[in-house]
């Protein structure tokens, strides 16, 4: 339009832009200005992404896949021991992942997060590398050879040494493992139908970008740490993380970057408080005469379920305000909350059951990178003239997730859109259950092998393998990847949509704290069973494994039980239109 004086004005759009229809509504370019669409994010700036997923992966699980053997091996540590200190190490990284989550919510952002925690790993990663080259840092190699003589453990120091490398990497895993996924997904605009459709293809590679980081740990990384030297692979975990960084950096001026809606863990809190303060006062019978302080178009709609956290946006009168920055009344979030904050944290509360019914599974899956590649160390591991490294066994794991996720994707999903109308596959819910089921059926095939190799290692005393093919323990692998194909894509799915849209991030981290949870679990259940039986000698070859597998077999079917009923009773949050377009915001003034 023109002005009075004949100059042409452009009419400003809401989101601070000449061409509102051009710019993402909650997205900020790298200068703080509202996001153009043409010149930030889409593939490009995502795919910068996926190198960091791809190095993390590469980094954690070539160290955590052999890392059993070089503490039985070369540190002399027992074999129970030795699977404590996995599960302790990966359970740790899973469980930063909640700070990780934290600090890019509150403080930080999920792009300087990724950045200062990828080094964090490569700088832990390549102290790894320094501890396991100077001689000084392990014990001396037993008398007569491995097994053959007495062995002297590692010391304090030489284990602390250790440790401090790799709760490093377990410190850069967690910081950044919640974050890359929804820094992705930060690149595409949900309300474009053709951003959202890649936005769909983006999970599918960064599943992808996950399983051949795995596939090149457990495959070329563990070769190189068997022939050529742990410092060699480590070093080589090391520069190509920093050559991530340097790649995902590149695309600063790229990149989309989200307002941060503030902490969800805070505003958990914020309820539990207030509702607890307010535990005596009668609630209104109404739900109308509850607080709310949103918009009708940003609303979440009230529930009847947990009553209990109403309480926290029952008004109390001037009790509840303070004063704020302007000099007039305003309220207290930790003593009055609004309905809507109130039904966030409903929305987290139900997805807790299915929380914790999903823990288990990941106990059995860290038997397949403890107890299951120390199985093989005893076995024949040769085919033709190669003889295949212990942990190197876990590619059928990932070639069994890879090979699952396939056949779903490419014919399972296409029969079922032929055949019902309507339907996609299965619910997040029914893939997680078949996780369970594979899960148990694998552990009960891990005990029927376990029993068959030490019916072998009774008859043979010799220090060399045993005569019985490590193939044998290639179906344990296959069931329990298979099983982890449908859980983790299950799992991810479930925690992504039933939980409020400010707390995606947290919902991620919360969904990681499972298999935080699941290594932790597999470390007290070792050492319970350690002090309570004779099942865990040693040696696994003077131990009852075979028992301890049906323990976790018959804990798995209570376990399932439980789900059943966890699944029938999560019901679908109530939808909200939360995604309609807001205000202006100090931003968009800025641009």
């Amino acid at each position: 339009m023109a002005s009075e004086d004949g100059k042409k004005v452009h009419e400003r759009s809401p989101w601070g832009g000449r061409d509102g229809g051009n710019l993402v509504q909650d997205a900020v370019d790298y200068r703080g200005c509202p996001a153009d669409k043409s010149s930030t994010g889409g593939w490009v700036a995502a795919a910068l992404t996926l190198g960091i997923e791809l190095c993390e992966r590469l980094s954690t699980m070539g160290i955590a896949v052999n890392l059993v053997t070089y503490l039985t091996g070369t540190m002399h540590l027992p074999s129970a021991v030795a699977a404590n200190v996995v599960t302790d190490f990966m359970g740790t990284s899973f469980l930063l992942c909640l700070l990780g989550g934290f600090l890019a919510d509150s403080f930080l952002g999920r792009y300087l997060t990724i950045a200062i925690f990828a080094l964090v790993q490569a700088i832990g990663t390549g102290l790894l590398a320094v501890s396991t080259e100077v001689r000084q840092l392990r014990p001396p190699p037993c008398e007569g050879g491995a097994g053959a003589g007495p062995c002297e453990q590692a010391t304090g120091l030489q284990m602390g040494v250790l440790y401090v490398c790799l709760y490093l990497i377990a410190l850069g895993t967690g910081g950044l493992k919640s974050s890359v996924s929804g820094f992705g997904t930060d690149q595409f605009d949900e309300r474009d139908a053709r951003e959202r459709a890649a936005m769909g293809l983006f999970f599918n590679r960064f599943f992808f970008f996950i399983s051949v980081g795995t596939l090149l740990a457990v495959t070329v990384l563990v070769y190189v740490q068997d022939h050529v030297g742990r410092s060699w692979a480590y070093g080589i975990c090391a520069g190509a993380m920093l050559a991530a960084i340097a790649v995902f950096l590149s695309g600063t001026r790229r990149y989309r970057y989200k307002r941060s809606s503030g902490s969800p863990i805070v505003h958990i809190l914020q309820v539990l408080v207030a509702a607890a303060r307010k535990r005596n006062i009668k609630q209104p019978l109404a739900a109308a005469a509850l607080y709310e302080d949103l918009p009708g178009h940003a609303r979440l709609p009230h529930t009847a379920q947990f009553p209990c956290l109403d309480r926290a946006a029952v008004m109390a009168g001037d009790g509840d305000n303070e004063v704020g920055h302007d000099g007039r009344p305003t309220p207290n979030p930790w003593k009055l909350c609004s309905v809507s904050r109130v039904e966030e944290v409903k929305m987290v509360a139900r997805l807790m059951p299915v929380w914790a019914t999903t823990i288990l599974f990941w106990t059995i899956y860290a038997q397949m990178i403890t107890f299951s590649v120390e199985q093989a160390t005893t076995m024949d591991r040769r085919m033709g003239g190669f003889e295949i490294p212990a942990a190197s066994l876990t590619v059928f794991f990932v070639g069994a997730i890879m090979l699952t996720l396939a056949i779903y994707d490419r014919v399972f999903i296409p029969l079922c859109r032929s055949l019902i109308t309507g339907r996609q596959g299965f619910t997040n819910l029914e893939k997680v259950g078949i996780g369970l089921v594979l899960s148990i059926v694998g552990m009960a095939a891990a005990a029927i092998s376990e029993k068959k190799r030490l019916t072998v290692a009774a008859t043979n005393a010799g220090q060399g393998p045993l005569p019985i093919s490590v193939v044998m323990l290639t179906p344990q692998f296959l069931l329990v990847g298979a099983g982890e194909a449908f859980i983790y894509t299950g799992q991810l799915d479930f925690f992504i949509t039933r939980s409020p849209r400010g707390m995606k991030t947290m919902s991620t981290g919360l969904f990681l704290t499972t298999l935080s949870l699941g290594f932790f679990l597999s470390s007290a259940l070792v050492s319970l069973v350690k002090s309570c039986t004779r099942w865990l000698g040693d040696t696994i070859n003077h131990s009852r494994l075979d028992y301890f597998y049906w323990l976790l077999a018959v804990l798995s079917v209570v376990n399932l039980a439980a789900y059943l009923v966890c699944a029938m009773w999560a019901v679908p949050p109530a939808t909200s239109q939360a995604d309609q377009p807001q205000p202006a915001t100090a931003a968009d003034e800025k641009c």
